[in-house]
């Protein structure tokens, strides 16, 4: 049952990340300086689908994505309609016929939702993804996307001494549309996904030696939470889990040999991820290699954390 909003214990403030692959709504608690999650929520409605192919939104897509904004919105109601910040990434950054997407989301909600550019969202995600974590020193966050993969670099966990942030276009479900016609995958199929992604990373500087490695979004947690075995998704454990080269490296050789109605009943995988998993493990795998870390700090936070650390500071 959903609590209503007791502003007594501090505001609440609320975030949607409309991504290719999937929607996330955080409401949040400002109480002492500090922010706690009231209510998550994560649905994959896949408003990417066919846009790399056909660079317009379908019909089908948006309105999958147009009820999930209902819902949430009614979420939002019961909260006591906290001030909300919503942004849309690389599936609206891509598709023609944006605007009258964005015009009936702006109806749903109430706010009309930002198109943020690949930088932009690198910032919020490096923001939100670090949050409630305890790193030191050099950091690189990459966030995993259906359409983009986010990569920052930096020389401390703070904002301010982010060195380069950039947003390259492999992500799981742009590639998997690409590259991917077989179940499960073949080698050859796997290979160009690695290409792929291979040579966008060509194009950043490697990170410092030592850094932390933190990878953020559902790919990321989904791949601890199906090491984990969890049979019901438990972010307290997946938020700062270390994975290990060889634990990430197995977890995605064992899902790329299995074909899709087998990895829907995996322990950890959310059906609805069980064809672009292997795909978005792969680029996991290439992150790896191209940082040259041999662990992984998991983040269960991204773009939502970052937006609502942002409008905590505003009502400052």
């Amino acid at each position: 049952m959903t609590k209503p909003a007791d502003s007594r214990a501090g505001e609440l403030v609320s975030a949607i990340d409309i991504g290719t692959n999937s929607v996330l709504l955080l409401i949040a608690r400002r109480a002492a300086g500090a922010l706690s999650t009231e209510l998550e929520r994560a649905t994959i409605t896949r408003l990417g689908e066919g846009v790399d192919r056909t660079r317009r939104l379908g019909d089908d897509a948006s309105q999958r994505t147009l009820s999930c904004l209902e819902g949430y919105a009614e979420l939002l109601r019961q909260h006591g309609s906290p001030r909300l910040a919503v942004v849309g990434t690389s599936a609206l950054r891509d598709a023609v016929g944006g605007r009258d997407f964005l015009d009936k989301a702006q109806q749903v909600l109430g706010v009309r939702p930002k198109i943020i550019d690949g930088l932009e969202e690198a910032a919020l995600t490096f923001d939100g993804a670090l949050s409630g974590l305890s790193c030191q020193g050099p950091v690189t966050v990459f966030d995993v996307g259906g359409g983009s993969t986010e990569v920052i670099t930096s020389t401390s966990p703070h904002s301010s001494d982010v060195q380069a942030a950039a947003s390259l276009d492999v992500g799981s479900v742009r590639l998997f549309e690409r590259h991917v016609h077989t179940d499960p995958l073949t080698v050859d199929e796997l290979e160009r996904v690695a290409n792929d992604v291979e040579l966008a990373l060509r194009t950043l500087a490697p990170p410092s030696k030592g850094a932390t490695l933190v990878g953020v979004a559902g790919t990321v947690t989904t791949l601890a939470a199906v090491e984990l075995g969890l049979d019901v998704y438990d972010p307290s454990r997946v938020h700062g889990h270390v994975m290990t080269r060889d634990s990430i490296f197995a977890v995605a050789e064992r899902l790329a040999k299995l074909n899709v109605s087998a990895r829907q009943s995996l322990a950890g995988l959310e059906p609805k991820r069980a064809d672009v998993i292997v795909v978005g493990a792969e680029i996991v795998r290439r992150v790896l290699v191209w940082s040259g870390s041999d662990r992984l700090l998991v983040s269960d936070r991204g773009v939502r954390w970052g937006l609502v650390q942002r409008l905590a500071e505003t009502a400052d």
